[in-house]
């Protein structure tokens, strides 16, 4: 079943990079944000507009292996490639680049980056207690004077007050449009709904975000409601967890429907990772701080964070089976695959397939052949 909604929220996406460009050209500047460590609310709160510019596509790694070692992840090369290439309009727009030390690789590409784009640099730390909670708030601050600075702004409280308004908004509309595929038979793919929050990241204003989100989910349940959904095989239902994927970097997801299971949840920073709120109460700063923080991301030690929004998704969308996606040489997400594989068979007596691959088809079929005998065993 097509739905009007979705197809009018992929025509909008269309007009991005030009709308970018347009709110450039009338003096609008441009944050890019490279991890969802990055608060976009900072340069919301400087009048700036943030974009995602993570790399998901295979094509620009071939430029960046001539300076990057070729058993680097693949998500590392295909950022660095396209600030090579000058191929991404998103990058070429930022005014400045906001990154994080994240792994060791991304900071040590970053200090490449930074002799091409104006890059502040994030140190994150690598533990979520109160120490390193102070120490990111100042870090925080740290990125409010360099935009002030850059941009000629003064960022209030308000400011950010209003930022984190509309991103929780943002998150809110995310989060509802990321449910849909509770309701079994799931309404919408998973690469529909994969598409879709990754053309959501591009858009310049955040009110368009929203509006386009909410509606999706308007048309979805006003159609179940209506008993109007399609009937539909009964398939298996799959968690997707790991590493993050968008348009390019979408193999694993394909495959997964095209051996006939549904991907109904990505626990990952595509997915239900961007769903963190920011209490609304108290200092901005610190609240921002506290939120970007939790974030559960396998550099972070321990990252109990991880298993805790794992347990609650498997149970919201009733999983049949867990896929654990690692992209080569991604060793923190590689080394937590052990824990993922244990947790599930403890907490659910659910097993878990762990894939590691990078963004090429060349292992295409023998992946293919991996999924389809995983599915036959959860059928089993």
């Amino acid at each position: 079943m097509s739905f009007a909604s979705i197809d009018r929220l992929k025509d909008a996406a269309e007009r991005n990079a030009l709308a970018i460009n347009e709110a450039k050209a009338a003096g609008r500047k441009v944050v890019g944000l490279y991890c969802l460590y990055s608060p976009a609310e900072i340069a919301i709160a400087a009048g700036a507009i943030p974009v995602v510019l993570c790399g998901t596509r295979q094509d620009p790694i071939a430029a960046a292996e001539r300076t990057l070692p070729r058993n680097l992840c693949p998500l590392i090369k295909s950022s660095f490639g396209f600030a090579v290439e000058g191929s991404c309009p998103y990058l070429g727009a930022a005014d400045l680049v906001v990154a994080d030390t994240t792994c060791d690789g991304k900071k040590k590409m970053f200090e490449l980056l930074g002799e091409m784009k104006p890059v502040h640099m994030l140190q994150l730390p690598h533990e979520q207690g109160p120490r390193a909670l102070d120490y990111w708030r100042d870090e925080l601050e740290a990125l409010v004077r360099r935009m002030e600075a850059d941009f000629g702004v003064t960022v209030t409280d308000d400011d950010l007050r209003g930022a984190i308004a509309t991103m929780n908004r943002e998150r809110r509309a995310l989060k509802a449009l990321m449910d849909l595929p509770r309701l079994n038979p799931s309404p919408v793919s998973g690469m529909t709904m994969l598409e879709m929050l990754f053309k959501l990241g591009f858009f310049s204003d955040r009110e368009t975000i929203i509006r386009l989100a909410e509606d999706v989910v308007a048309e979805v349940h006003a159609a179940a409601d209506a008993g109007a959904l399609p009937e539909r095989p009964r398939v298996p239902r799959i968690l997707l967890t790991g590493v993050p994927v968008g348009m390019g970097s979408h193999k694993v997801v394909r495959l997964i429907e095209e051996c006939g299971a549904d991907v109904v949840c990505m626990e990952n920073c595509t997915g239900y990772k961007k769903t963190l709120m920011v209490d609304e109460q108290g200092d901005p700063l610190t609240e921002l701080a506290r939120r970007y923080l939790a974030t559960p991301c396998s550099v972070m030690t321990p990252n109990t964070g991880r298993f805790t929004m794992l347990a609650d998704i498997a149970r919201d969308f009733a999983v049949d089976g867990v896929v654990d996606l690692t992209w080569q040489a991604c060793h923190t997400y590689n080394v937590e695959a052990h824990k993922v594989r244990s947790f599930f068979r403890e907490t659910f007596d659910l097993p878990v397939l762990h894939i590691e691959t990078d963004y090429s088809e060349s292992d295409a079929e023998q992946l293919k052949v991996r999924i389809e005998a995983y599915l036959e065993m959860l059928g089993r």
